[in-house]
């Protein structure tokens, strides 16, 4: 059976930034979590970073920037992050590798676990084309990645592994 690293925020955990959740309910994520599949985990926190906690955005590109070195993650007011979102990031990685999970779910938009977009780093509320620094270090290990907006095409993906 195929483990998925699950954002903790979508399995209902309260690890926010702004101390909520942004629980997946219903349907895919039920039966895989029935199953026993997810595998709950949250970057930030197990980074070391607190819950509350000022917002961040990534500043100078994407996850796969910060990974290089040449984009930091900070709060508006400037606090660099960038280190505690590193160390959650690799903590992720160990925790697929522990679980044999070879696919992840995590929340869009998250400068951690943004899959497709993350916030562009002017905290105006803009988005950019982009990766979160978890999912860019994920996918670079060969961990397929998928938001809470594609379910239908995570389990297609299991179907497949599976058949």
């Amino acid at each position: 059976m195929e483990r998925i690293l699950v954002s903790s925020c979508l399995a209902g955990r309260p690890v926010r930034y702004d101390g909520a959740a942004k629980p997946v309910a219903g349907g895919l994520f039920e039966r895989w979590r029935t199953e026993g599949r997810l595998v709950p985990f949250c970057p930030e926190v197990s980074g070391g970073l607190a819950v509350p906690r000022p917002p961040a955005e990534i500043v100078g590109g994407d996850g796969g920037d910060v990974l290089d070195g040449t984009a930091r993650i900070r709060t508006e007011a400037g606090v660099d992050v960038t280190g505690e979102f590193l160390h959650g990031a690799r903590l992720a990685l160990e925790a697929a590798n522990r679980s044999g999970a070879r696919i992840a779910l995590l929340k869009e938009g998250s400068p951690s676990c943004g899959s497709h977009r993350v916030y562009d780093g002017t905290f105006t509320g803009s988005a950019a084309p982009g990766t979160g620094v978890t999912t860019a270090l994920l996918r670079l290990s060969g961990i397929q990645v998928f938001s809470e907006d594609e379910l239908d095409a995570l389990q297609a993906l299991l179907a497949d592994l599976e058949s």
